[in-house]
């Protein structure tokens, strides 16, 4: 059996919602990328990482059908977690930070995953969209405040891998500071909150709040 543990990460500011993240801590244990597959897609959330080294921050990221270099909610809760000043990943080196709750990670918008930013003219809008069917990553967001950088965001993974709508998705937030170039405060999925902010030589900061959602086992 190997033993894991979820986190929910960007979790709003009572502590509800965030995207649940599933952490396997001893990597060593799942050898090679096409078991750590089959573990992810056994697990069913929209990631989960393999921890290769606690000490250095090095993570390996996968959803329940596909490898990624870089991603937002495990970088932040993969940060909380193991209380290191920077992250290993495939996609490179992700600095850290702490802020009262809040754990920020720093990354790159051409490490994010291609996803289609769609604009839609108001908040309600955006709740009311149906799922759309499977073939293209979309992230529809609106402003709910747009001169305090308060958006309404939900992510459609749209591979078809069971995860038809994700709570929350840092990789996504990231891309749209990129193309707005301000901080932005976004609410996505059921309530669950993500911050962002642009920093210096194409750098943008994500953060969220992370809580333990208890272990767990898998064959």
């Amino acid at each position: 059996m190997i033993d894991h543990e979820v986190l929910r990460v960007f979790c709003g500011p009572d502590g509800a919602h965030g995207n649940r993240l599933g952490v396997v801590r001893d990597g060593a244990a799942v050898p090679g990328e096409a078991r750590r597959q089959a573990v992810a897609r056994e697990l069913g959330f929209s990631e989960t990482i393999f921890i290769d080294d606690a000490g250095r921050g090095a993570i390996d990221i996968y959803t329940p059908s596909a490898r990624l270099p870089f991603a937002g909610h495990p970088c932040v809760g993969a940060a909380w977690l193991l209380g290191v000043p920077a992250l290993v990943t495939a996609a490179g080196p992700v600095d850290v930070r702490r802020d009262g709750d809040l754990t920020w990670i720093a990354g790159r918008a051409e490490w994010a995953p291609g996803r289609t930013l769609r604009e839609y003219g108001s908040a309600g809008v955006v709740d009311a969209l149906p799922v759309p069917p499977p073939g293209e990553w979309i992230y529809a967001w609106a402003w709910e405040d747009e001169p305090s950088g308060r958006v309404r965001a939900r992510g459609f993974p749209g591979r078809g891998d069971g995860i038809d709508e994700d709570e929350a998705t840092g990789a996504a937030a990231l891309l749209l500071t990129a193309r707005l170039g301000r901080p932005l405060v976004v609410t996505q999925g059921r309530g669950s909150q993500i911050m962002t902010a642009p920093l210096p030589g194409g750098l943008i900061e994500v953060a969220g709040r992370v809580r333990r959602d208890g272990p767990g086992q898998t064959g």
